[in-house]
């Protein structure tokens, strides 16, 4: 046996490993992928907590985050480099495993598998990267293959089939939004200037805007609120018409999602008359025609 073939041999047997599941390795490997992914953004989370995983400090006269600073911060520190090069060797192995690298290196999944561990290099003199970091709960998403759940995907390939034929429905309703935010926001500016001069929070129109925004969407951060009458009777009306809007959008997004069931529902019937196809399973004669199927 020839040093290529030896060298194809375990490339496909690493191939086999990493990206199936039907094998015990295959299965146990992806498990174990898993936990570290999720050991991994325990440690983020922990080590960006202020007394465990850094504290502040002094440094040439100036307030600055120190790092790995006592047992618990090494600890932490240690761990997520720890990781950090463990998904390194794994994404390196799928490189090498791989007939066509260039097309998992700008695939979807090579690109978040590259951001799970890159800021982490990039940023290592200086600060965190806690929220980069964070991406590599993305990966979780495997789960689904690992553990043979394809029907959860199924649903989501649905759910996103359903936005997506509802995308012109969406780009209208963002558009009236959108005018009736600016709209408002932009009276609600003039009229809290108008009557509250220098006292107004309303201090541009983009401030109305964002206040309109928050307004709509019924949140209520309460950092810019309006302090005439006038300007309270507007902010009521749009809270209002904001629950009347919040189930727009969802209606859209269920309308196709029904219709994309209904779909499912009806055969590949061809009638033999005039050839149109998608008639329910059952069907003894087209509804288009009238034949008999």
């Amino acid at each position: 046996m020839t040093k290529n073939s030896n060298e194809k041999n375990l490339r496909e047997r690493i191939h086999e490993i990493i990206f199936g599941t039907d094998t015990f390795l295959g299965a146990a490997f992806d498990v174990l992928l898993l936990i570290a992914i999720v050991l991994s953004i325990v440690v983020i989370s922990m080590e960006s907590v202020e007394g465990i995983g850094w504290r502040s400090g002094v440094v040439n006269g100036e307030n600055v985050k120190l790092f790995g600073q006592g047992n618990a911060g090494t600890i932490l520190h240690t761990a997520k480099w720890f990781f950090t090069i463990l998904f390194t060797l794994e994404y390196v192995m799928r490189i090498y495993c791989v007939k066509r690298p260039m097309k998992y290196v700008t695939s979807f999944w090579g690109i978040i598998d590259l951001l799970s561990f890159l800021p982490d290099y990039i940023l290592m003199l200086g600060a965190s990267s806690f929220g980069f970091g964070v991406i590599r709960s993305l990966r979780l998403v495997r789960v689904f293959r690992i553990f043979k759940l394809g029907w959860f995907q199924f649903e989501a390939e649905d759910l996103s089939n359903a936005i997506w034929r509802a995308r012109a429905k969406i780009i209208v309703f963002l558009t009236v939004v959108m005018i009736l935010v600016t709209v408002t926001g932009t009276l609600m500016f003039e009229i809290e200037n108008a009557l509250m001069k220098d006292e107004s929070l309303f201090k541009s129109i983009p401030d109305g805007i964002y206040w309109a925004i928050v307004t709509m969407t019924t949140v209520g951060f309460g950092d810019i609120v309006p302090k005439t009458v006038p300007g309270k009777f507007l902010s009521a009306f749009l809270i209002l018409v904001g629950y009347s809007l919040i189930i727009v959008p969802t209606g859209f997004v269920t309308a196709e999602v029904l219709d994309s069931k209904r779909r499912k529902q009806r055969g590949i019937l061809s009638c033999s008359s005039c050839l149109k196809e998608g008639h329910d399973k059952d069907a003894a004669y087209c509804k288009h025609c009238g034949e008999i199927i």
